[in-house]
């Protein structure tokens, strides 16, 4: 674990990593380089390496609404799950939330990804929310950390 990387995204080749990674775990939500690149503005979009090797990303969605909310959402490719990067990940992404302000954390994980789901509880987090957008059949779990400190 000491070798891996937590960088912020930074021209197109990183961000074309960050999508490949955003695509591959949620594959519903497949975006452009495009539309990856109307995220790079608003949230803070970071990749994961050991070495040099990508193994996830993650989204910090900064605190909206008088009640500080923000998103944190950390992304493991398949083949890296299981070995803590994710909560690595994570972790990053919620003091880089919490530094912003954020008294409440929440994410976002695809019904069908039970890893994702998983890891969102043993990290504190609880269902609020199952919904499906409109004109689409995945379903969205939406989650609210309940632990102070997300640990």
């Amino acid at each position: 674990m000491g070798d891996l990387r937590i960088r912020a995204v930074d021209g197109d080749g990183m961000l074309e990593q960050w999508r490949y990674v955003h695509n591959v775990v949620v594959p519903p939500a497949a975006m452009s380089l495009a539309d990856a690149r109307g995220r790079v503005g608003r949230y803070r979009l970071v990749n994961a390496y050991l070495g040099d090797e990508l193994v996830g990303c993650s989204t910090v969605r900064p605190p909206v609404r008088d009640g500080a909310v923000a998103t944190v959402i950390a992304r493991v490719l398949p083949g890296f799950r299981r070995r803590g990067f994710g909560a690595v990940i994570y972790d990053d992404g919620l003091a880089h939330a919490r530094g912003l302000g954020a008294r409440t954390v929440e994410t976002c994980v695809l019904a069908v990804n039970e890893d994702g789901l998983r890891f969102a509880g043993r990290r504190g987090f609880v269902e609020v929310d199952r919904y499906v957008l409109d004109g689409e059949a995945d379903e969205w779990v939406d989650l609210r950390l309940t632990a102070p400190d997300g640990q």
